[in-house]
């Protein structure tokens, strides 16, 4: 290699060293100016004292179960007892046409579910209790459009206020028209037998 080519290759790996320190230099400059690099800020607690989390789905030959979970992010015990008050919201923030009903509701048949017995629950802060979403996903010809809801809206309790939460997963309705909901309880918590059905 030439004296000039081998002159060139030091030069280029000198800058490169040289950029190199001075990005480095930046940062220090920053923490000694007081500056530091922008961080997320914390997702303030609702109003209620409690947010919406996506928990975990499943899905089976078209039934779908979807995990609600509420978490305390107050300071204040939260107390829940039976089953929130459900609405779907779809992507431009209109009502979703969908009867929400305690257990199966139809979706299942008696026997494979949504028979769970609701109970009081209590949080302290930072703990989350979960609902379920029971569904299908079918479309039956002549019964309409299919629908999905992308935005979940839900009163824990009564007089509590609405709390929001956008999907990252759609519930995917079909035309079914029909979903089932599950009683408040703690995650992870083994379910409660619902007792002996009445006698008709």
């Amino acid at each position: 290699m030439s004296g000039r080519g081998w002159g060139r290759r030091v030069a280029a790996v000198a800058g490169a060293w040289a950029l190199a320190g001075a990005l480095a230099g930046c940062g220090d400059l920053a923490e000694r100016l007081g500056e530091s690099p922008p961080r997320a800020e914390p997702v303030p607690c609702p109003e209620g004292g409690v947010r919406l989390m996506e928990g975990e789905g499943n899905a089976a030959m078209g039934l779908r179960v979807s995990d609600v979970q509420l978490l305390n992010c107050g300071t204040a015990v939260y107390e829940l007892e039976g089953y929130p008050e459900v609405r779907l919201l779809d992507r431009g923030g209109r009502p979703v046409e969908v009867s929400v009903a305690p257990g199966g509701n139809g979706v299942v048949a008696a026997g494979e579910g949504g028979g769970e017995a609701a109970r009081k629950v209590v949080l302290r802060p930072g703990e989350a209790a979960s609902t379920s979403l029971t569904w299908r996903n079918l479309v039956t010809e002549g019964a309409g459009e299919a629908v999905e809801g992308w935005v979940l809206e839900v009163v824990p309790k009564p007089g509590a206020p609405r709390v929001r939460l956008e999907l990252e997963h759609a519930v995917d309705l079909g035309n079914t028209g029909r979903m089932g909901l599950g009683p408040w309880r703690i995650p992870g918590a083994p379910p409660t037998d619902p007792g002996p059905s009445p006698l008709p």
